[in-house]
């Protein structure tokens, strides 16, 4: 009888075991394959795939929609692009804005919603991400998946004991080899991110691109925070952007940072060395990103609300105030669009060369008082030519 009872046990504990195993591999299988519908705009005129511009990419999770609306009317040409880090979701929320919305009557904007695809496919370990997000629309609830701040390692294998940034010779911390924003300007025949920034600056050269700009968010511990981070080609521009929307638009000012030379990788220091682009980066508030957050949940990634990050701000400790309203995820989609438009308006002025016009587009107060959700449009009713997935 004993012995009976111990073999069941140990049965009983096998079928657990086999349970847990099923059950967590349909939902890592779930979030990996999950696909984002993009209702594009009435007036895209061409959506490209990344592989175009360079092979390099061909075959591989990161060869990423590229969505191009191109007036024909002579005028500069802007790049944008969200999803550096997927564990910012305001930056992939942001580009699709653009995606949905847009119309351009002079000059081409080109937007990339998600630039580093393989790292919304995992999500970092030990930190109890949700692996979706969700927002409220008239038509619905829209998803999207959550990630890492790095490719997956699926894709990228294996990371190297130290990495060594291309062309610099710059030593950095050997995960940093999966992190997009430390790898630019690319290298053709490196791992996956080293191949994405290549590629992507294979189509800054194709399409003529003037400016590009990196949406981004940070934890509010950090010092680079709501602010501009500027290549020395985009100072004036940064400049008079940051001082209108501080002293019209926004409650809490977005400084300006210069980038700087000695640091490699970044898109704000490669994109302006190694094309002829002006590259920007901008950062906002998150308080999901902040070690001493409480639960890390949807509500705290989508609210911004969070009672230790508060108390860290009463004491002195963060760059970014933090009150009981938070940093809700309609305030930090609205100022990355907001700082988008006003760049190509002040860059209008500064070089009338390279004029870019468009409409469309909400601004800051129209999103805080409408919601992000409505600016995305529903796949079910749409036509399936302007439906794609990211």
């Amino acid at each position: 009888m004993k012995n009976m009872n111990i073999k069941f046990i140990k049965v009983l504990i096998l079928f657990i075991v086999f349970c847990v195993i099923g059950i967590s591999g349909f939902l890592f299988r779930e979030h990996r394959t999950f696909k984002e519908p993009v209702v594009v705009s009435e007036h895209i005129t061409t959506v490209k795939k990344l592989s175009d511009y360079s092979d390099v990419v061909k075959g591989t999770v990161n060869d990423c929609n590229v969505y191009i609306f191109d007036s024909g009317v002579e005028g500069g040409t802007m790049l944008m692009f969200g999803g550096a880090h997927p564990e910012e979701p305001a930056t992939n929320l942001s580009a699709q804005v653009f995606t949905e919305n847009l119309n351009v009557t002079q000059g081409k904007i080109i937007v990339i919603n998600r630039i580093n695809i393989s790292a919304s496919t995992n999500t970092r370990m030990g930190e109890a991400y949700p692996r979706f997000f969700h927002v409220d629309t008239p038509w619905g609830v829209k998803t999207w998946r959550y990630g890492d701040r790095a490719a997956n390692p699926l894709d990228s294998w294996p990371d190297p004991e130290v990495y060594i940034h291309y062309p610099s010779g710059q030593n950095l911390a050997y995960v940093d080899i999966r992190n997009i924003n430390r790898n630019w300007p690319g290298k053709a025949d490196g791992l996956l991110t080293e191949r994405t920034a290549y590629a992507v600056m294979r189509l800054i050269e194709a399409e003529g691109v003037d400016m590009t700009l990196d949406y981004h968010e940070a934890e509010l511990e950090y010092p680079v925070e709501n602010t501009i981070v500027t290549h020395e080609k985009g100072n004036e521009v940064a400049a008079m952007t940051s001082m209108l929307l501080t002293s019209q638009v926004f409650d809490v000012p977005i400084g300006m940072e210069f980038s700087p030379k000695a640091l490699h990788g970044l898109s704000h220091r490669e994109i302006g060395d190694y094309s002829d682009a002006a590259s920007y980066l901008v950062e906002v508030a998150e308080p999901m990103l902040d070690r001493i957050r409480g639960i890390t949940d949807e509500e705290l990634l989508m609210s911004g609300k969070d009672r230790f990050v508060m108390k860290a701000g009463e004491h002195g400790l963060l760059y970014a105030p933090i009150d009981e309203n938070g940093w809700p995820i309609n305030q930090r989609v609205a100022r990355h669009v907001e700082t988008a438009k006003t760049i190509m308006q002040v860059n209008n002025m500064v070089r009338p060369e390279q004029t870019i016009l468009f409409d469309g587009i909400p601004s800051y107060h129209e999103i805080l008082e409408n919601g992000i959700g409505a600016y995305y449009n529903d796949p079910s009713m749409a036509n399936p030519n302007y439906v794609y997935y990211d």
